[in-house]
């Protein structure tokens, strides 16, 4: 295993990921909501940063970057068709681009819909995606820019990624999710028993991220829906929920 990765609470409900490549010791941190939590957790584990991966725009994914980038000299990585919005990129990206944190290499997945120009990076040791807001356990992101049409082709830029995936998301938003999940597929029994499951980890205080992509394909709706018209009306469903 080469890429171990740990989720670092950030802000009210976000997650921030910590990669850290076994090989070289290179890490990097993936959208830093706020430098503070990031920073503490960097010194109790060596106290180096050397990339900072971002998937979109949004404030609540990017604020603590020139801070981090200040302190620890780390390279910014993003989506290039986003740069006016988000801290200045050392390196812009674009689908199908790879990058390298230390020996592990990820690919970069053109995601639009929830923003237009929102990424996703995978990494294939262990099977790992970093997904922002695109995908949520047992959810998706709002449509803030793109379209449902959108949203539904960049969901299916997952389905060769293996069922092992972690789908290492930008928030604790499962619990909230599983009530609509529940009246999207009312008579899904590994949504019921995924619920269960979620109500005990939340109870006990611990994180319900990442789950699985498999977990995700028997359980999420949103992932399930078999066409855009659907897709477009769980959405619609859910924005008022």
């Amino acid at each position: 295993m080469s890429l171990q990765t740990r989720a670092i609470p950030v802000l009210s409900d976000n997650y921030s990921w910590l990669l850290r490549d076994t090989a070289t010791g290179c890490t990097a941190i993936v959208d830093p909501g706020e430098a503070a939590p990031i920073e503490a957790v960097l010194e109790e584990t060596g106290g180096r940063l050397d990339l900072i991966l971002l998937t979109h725009h949004h404030a609540d994914h990017v604020g603590g970057t020139d801070a981090l980038r200040a302190r620890y000299n780390a390279r910014v990585a993003g989506p290039a068709s986003e740069q006016a919005r988000m801290p200045a990129l050392d390196i812009p990206l674009h689908d199908k681009d790879t990058l390298a944190v230390g020996q592990s290499e990820g690919q970069v997945l053109a995601v639009p819909g929830h923003t237009l120009g929102h990424i996703s990076y995978y990494f294939a040791d262990p099977p790992t995606l970093f997904c922002g807001d695109t995908l949520f356990s047992l959810g998706c992101g709002r449509l803030f820019e793109g379209t449902a049409e959108q949203l539904f082709t960049s969901l299916k830029r997952f389905a060769p990624l293996p069922d092992e995936t972690l789908v290492c998301c930008g928030h604790e938003y499962t619990e909230g999710n599983c009530a609509f999940a529940l009246h999207a597929e009312p008579d899904n029994a590994a949504l019921k028993a995924r619920i269960a499951d979620v109500k005990r980890l939340r109870a006990a205080g611990q994180a319900t991220v990442p789950s699985t992509l498999g977990e995700e394909r028997a359980t999420n709706p949103f992932l399930r829906a078999p066409d855009v018209p659907t897709l477009a009306r769980l959405r619609r469903e859910k924005d008022t929920f």
